[in-house]
């Protein structure tokens, strides 16, 4: 099993910026593709920005292009999100997931494994 932790969410004016990172833990934690989505209240959940493991590859929602950069550092099994010029419609709770695979997807059914998540409020 592999355990993800998404840490640094919170409230934020627009126009400002959120870093949320995702700690991984658990079984051999290597060569896996990460990715982060988010649910906005009465909302599905839909994707935002996946990294593949050696980061060659990153896609980005066409909504956060430019703004969001997602990053990793595998020495410390984290997986990054630098959130800037935040819209109150990124407002939603931010999910981290891994993918036993090294390719990268952007579906929720290319993931094997999700953090708890964590909510990103963004006030106008």
């Amino acid at each position: 099993q592999v355990q993800l932790v998404e840490s640094g969410g919170g409230l934020v004016q627009a126009g400002g910026s959120l870093r949320v990172s995702c700690a991984a833990s658990g079984r051999t934690v290597s060569n896996y593709a990460a990715g982060w989505f988010r649910q906005a209240p009465g909302k599905e959940r839909e994707f935002v920005a996946a990294i593949s493991w050696r980061g060659a590859n990153i896609y980005y929602a066409d909504s956060v292009k430019g703004r969001f950069t997602i990053s990793r550092d595998n020495a410390k099994n984290t997986v990054y999100l630098q959130m800037n010029s935040l819209k109150p419609e990124d407002t939603a709770v931010y999910y981290c997931a891994a993918a036993l695979s090294p390719r990268v997807g952007i579906l929720a059914h290319d993931y094997d494994y999700w953090g708890q998540g964590t909510q990103v409020t963004v006030s106008s």
